[in-house]
């Protein structure tokens, strides 16, 4: 096997004759000295070549022998292909070990040292990435962000440093990782206006409560609305569900204990001292496990009635929502810490919130007038399209016997807005877990790693996803509708084939 890791072959002279011979005649030359029909200095005199050439040729011939008559490998040692390793192989053999395989310098170092046999400085893999991230950036500069309609921004922190983070609903495609000192206005609003010079103009964002993320768009973009991450606001809420129903829990558990005290202190004769702690952990108790049980209610109606998708118009969710607000505002003197926060959040957040509701209603408005129907029945079939209980699947039933053959486009019409309606920011968070498998490998990120980094997540293909649409293509095929080559070509590099 020719040992490519040698990257200059020794010459042999501008004028020697050995450079002359081509592969035939080197051919001939080696069998002839494997046959023994002539010494090796009647080989070097007989083509003017030099002893040590032809002893080269001959023993290159022998191994070439040895290879192919080696004895029968079994099942599992059967060699499946051959990889020159070439520099240009190993600076690819490192990317893909960095990108692809979560790996540190130094887990490069040993890998190419165990498996390979070759020594690799932890400045010639800094220098191979450095090199492929200034390549990236100028990709990442020649994407056409027009496409963008909807896109969700949050921070991730490593180091006590912000990451600002910006991704493409629709196509998962990341338009904004930046490290940063600090998360204010200015610095958001700043990124935000570099990357109206790609066309990025979304109709919309999605977003938690971040007061810098939000003030900084509203400097930037002062006519995109940004919607709250209904996400984050049920945590929100479920986290004082939780709460509540532990300490209901922890209050009943106190009565069964004052109650057992109580027994004891009958037979004793002083069941007086008790019946006062006895009455009080009996209300304490009794008020824990109906607040619970309210707030756990209110929370259900929340999530399943005023923020899902099936739901009732924009202006019927405002009044369920205000409804529901005011209730757990007339609850929390009976735990202050927990509900006011609470309070105070959805309240401050309803109309983004919200938000997603106003344009449903627009696109249902639209499939009704397309196959004119009431806005009604249209926001029926939303309610039963994927049916779980008895009264859905009656109701469908019902649906489809009064819409006869047109039950069918109906359905895949609404079926396909449904798909489109964005609440949560919920592929920012996907993005942050991925980019937490690299960041934990290093505690200092740098700009060119974080470009090479976003280069890479938008040009790997999916292997698999939910979405049939996704599979084998990227985040940048899926933006732009547009076919690119592997992300190593992209950087400049060709793939080598086995042999």
């Amino acid at each position: 096997m020719v040992d490519c890791i040698r990257f200059a072959a020794r010459g042999e002279g501008s004028e020697c004759r050995a450079k002359t011979l081509d592969a035939r005649q080197r051919r001939e030359l080696a069998l002839a000295g494997l046959a023994g029909t002539h010494s090796i200095t009647d080989l070097a005199r007989q083509h003017q070549v030099s002893r040590r050439f032809v002893s080269r040729q001959v023993g290159r011939a022998a191994q070439a022998l040895d290879d192919v008559f080696v004895p029968a490998a079994t099942a599992s040692e059967k060699v499946l292909g051959w990889v020159a390793i070439t520099p240009s192989w190993l600076r690819q053999f490192t990317l893909a070990m960095i990108l692809c395989g979560h790996s540190s310098y130094r887990g490069v170092q040993e890998v190419a040292d165990d498996l390979l046999g070759v020594s690799l400085s932890l400045g010639t893999i800094h220098n191979v990435v450095r090199q492929a991230a200034a390549t990236a950036r100028e990709l990442n500069a020649q994407v056409d962000l027009a496409n963008i309609h909807v896109g969700a921004h949050d921070e991730i922190f490593q180091h006590g440093c912000p990451v600002l983070a910006g991704v493409d609903v629709a196509s998962t495609y990341c338009y904004l990782l930046s490290l940063e000192t600090q998360r204010d206005a200015e610095t958001w609003g700043f990124r935000l206006l570099e990357l109206q010079d790609q066309g990025l103009t979304p109709r919309a964002t999605i977003a938690d409560g971040g007061r810098g993320l939000r003030a900084g768009q509203a400097l930037a973009w002062p006519d995109v609305p940004c919607r709250g991450d209904v996400f984050h606001a049920l945590r929100e809420v479920g986290q004082v569900v939780t709460y509540l129903e532990n300490r209901a829990w922890g209050a009943w558990t106190a009565l069964e204990q004052q109650e057992r005290r109580m027994q004891r202190a009958k037979r004793h004769g002083r069941g007086r001292c008790e019946s006062q702690r006895l009455a009080a952990a009996r209300v304490a108790a009794t008020q824990a496990v109906r607040l619970a049980d309210d707030v756990a209610l209110l929370s259900q109606w929340l999530r399943e009635d005023v923020l899902a998708v099936a739901g009732p118009t924009h202006a019927t969710r405002q009044e369920l929502f205000d409804w529901i607000l005011a209730e757990l505002e007339s609850r929390q003197t009976a735990c202050p810490h927990r509900l006011q926060p609470l309070v105070r959040l959805l309240r401050n957040q309803r109309d983004e919130l919200l938000a997603f509701a106003v344009e449903l209603d627009h696109s249902l408005a639209a499939v009704a007038a397309e196959f004119q129907l009431a806005p009604d029945v249209v926001r029926a079939l939303l309610a039963v399209l994927e049916p779980a209980t008895p009264q859905q699947w009656q109701a469908e039933a019902a649906l489809r016997s009064r819409l006869g053959r047109r039950f069918p486009a109906l359905r895949a019409a609404v079926a396909d807005v449904a798909c489109h309606v964005v609440r949560a920011s919920s592929v920012i968070e996907n993005l942050n877990s991925r980019l937490r498998q690299y960041f934990f490998l290093r505690r200092h990120l740098g700009p060119e790693y974080l470009e090479l980094l976003q280069f890479f997540l938008n040009h790997r293909r999916f292997l698999r996803s939910e979405h049939p649409e996704r599979t084998g293509r990227s985040p940048c095929e899926l933006l732009t509708g547009t076919p690119h080559a592997h992300w190593l070509e992209l950087l400049g590099y060709e793939r080598s084939a086995q042999g």
